[in-house]
């Protein structure tokens, strides 16, 4: 319904019914392309960014419905003031139709009469054989808290002729809560005083629950991504304090004939900023002994990172004080299946001794290393290892491999590229010069494709 300026100026009549028929039909065609990206787009009720998603939908949807009424409205022109009293419709039929409605009053002040239209009563639940509530009872409908405000709006527009745009809540009847929005002028006489009070109410409860749903599903949105960052900093600062300090290589000094170049690298996913539970090490022991190792924990995040340093903790410990790899891997087993939060892993650990140049090896449920010689590369047979945290008094076997200078060793972690795609770099490894050398041959190869989860690599070279 246009403003009213004066008394005695006719409303003005609504637009051609082409122009407006036109806006409706492209109202409808967008609102059924959006059902049909919606639909679509299937999302994820049970992620926070899947429920912010679904709740802008829903938003426009509301906001698409209420511009369809709006326009078929302003196409057929003002209700009539006249009330008719046909039943009201049934109580599902009605809560479907307040999606969209807008009602009309005006209030007389010189004769305290209020005309309400149609819609206007089925807003506020009211029976329409009932007089319409006057400016003083329309309070009487309003929630408690929010009557000062109305109170204000209406004083505003009748004392000092403001327009009013404000929103209350009402309470119908039944006892329903609907949110209004109003909208008016006040009505001025020939003298240019204030004859009455126009308003358009609007409903907009649906659009204000579909607004409040996108704020608390983008809420929960950000501080999930706010707590996975915050879990993202504690793992990456825990991985930092527990892995071995060096980047570069590791040439561990032994007097012994044998001695062993090693270098290493860490290698985060590409499609996640979670830190998963890949490991390697490396710990020198008297006599020139080396212990060095690879593995993996299962699950991402600060829990598995705070696995992965107790483990680690454990097998320097008990590598320190001599422990042969395949009781190593078996006190770890038990180690694990012994923790409050039961985890499985993966692991690979070799001891080096240079005087022999033999190496003795044990895994549980890895891949075993690759051994690169003369430019040529093969796997080494495995012994019997089941998967840590498996099954509990696990054994696990072990195996001897005499190696010679110039040999290379290279361990990984599933994450990084398979075993034959890593012999298949036998010639240019062959060709390096020293395990970082070969750490960086690798990495060019198989480290910058978009891998899913973490990886880790560990090259050992027998110098001399």
């Amino acid at each position: 319904m246009p403003p009213h300026v004066s008394a005695d100026r006719s409303a003005a009549q609504p637009p051609g019914r082409g122009p407006v028929d036109a806006l409706i039909t492209q109202t409808r065609r967008l609102k059924g392309d959006m059902d049909a990206v919606r639909l679509g787009a299937q999302s994820d009720q049970a992620d926070p960014q899947g429920r912010w998603q679904r709740a802008l939908y829903d938003l426009a949807r509301h906001q698409l419905d209420d511009l369809d009424a709006h326009l078929a409205q302003l196409r057929d022109g003002p209700p009539s003031a006249t009330v008719r009293t046909a039943p009201a419709a049934p109580a599902a039929d009605r809560r479907e139709s307040l999606l969209s409605r807008v009602g009309s009053a005006e209030w007389n002040l010189l004769t305290d009469e209020a005309v309400w239209s149609e819609e206007l009563y089925r807003i506020l639940g009211r029976d329409p054989a009932v007089p319409p509530l006057t400016l003083d009872e329309l309070p009487s409908a309003v929630l408690e808290e929010d009557r000062p405000k109305l109170t204000s709006m209406v004083t505003d527009c009748l004392v000092d002729a403001r327009p009013i745009d404000g929103e209350f809540r009402v309470v119908r009847p039944d006892g329903e809560p609907r949110t209004v929005h109003m909208m008016g002028e006040p009505v001025l006489d020939a003298e240019g005083g204030t004859a009455s009070m126009w308003a358009v109410l609007r409903d907009v409860s649906a659009l204000r629950r579909s607004q409040r749903a996108v704020r608390e599903s983008r809420d929960s949105l950000q501080r999930q991504r706010h707590r996975a960052q915050t879990e993202h900093r504690l793992a990456a600062e825990l991985r930092e304090a527990v892995l071995p300090s060096w980047r570069g290589p590791l040439s561990l000094p032994s007097r012994d004939a044998g001695s062993l170049d090693l270098a290493a690298r860490h290698l985060p996913a590409a499609t996640t900023s979670l830190i998963g539970g890949d490991w390697y090490d490396a710990v020198e022991l008297p006599h020139g002994r080396t212990v060095f190792g690879v593995g993996d924990l299962t699950g991402q995040g600060p829990a598995v990172t705070s696995h992965t340093a107790m483990m680690l903790g454990a097998l320097r410990g008990m590598a320190m004080a001599g422990t042969e790899p395949g009781q190593l891997l078996a006190w770890l087993n038990q180690l694990l299946d012994a923790t409050v939060q039961p985890a499985l892993g993966s692991a690979l650990c070799c001891r080096y001794r240079p005087d022999t140049r033999t190496l003795t090896w044990a895994q549980a449920g890895h891949p075993a290393p690759l051994l690169f010689r003369a430019g040529t590369g093969r796997r080494l047979g495995a012994p019997e290892g089941v998967l840590l945290g498996a099954t509990s008094r696990a054994a696990y076997g072990q195996a001897e491999e005499t190696l010679e200078e110039g040999d290379l060793l290279l361990l990984h972690t599933e994450g990084l590229a398979s075993a034959d795609r890593l012999l298949g770099l036998a010639p240019r490894l062959g060709g390096a010069r020293t395990a970082q050398d070969c750490v960086r041959t690798v990495v060019e190869e198989c480290g910058e494709s978009g891998r899913d989860h973490d990886a880790c690599l560990l090259v050992a070279r027998v110098t001399r």
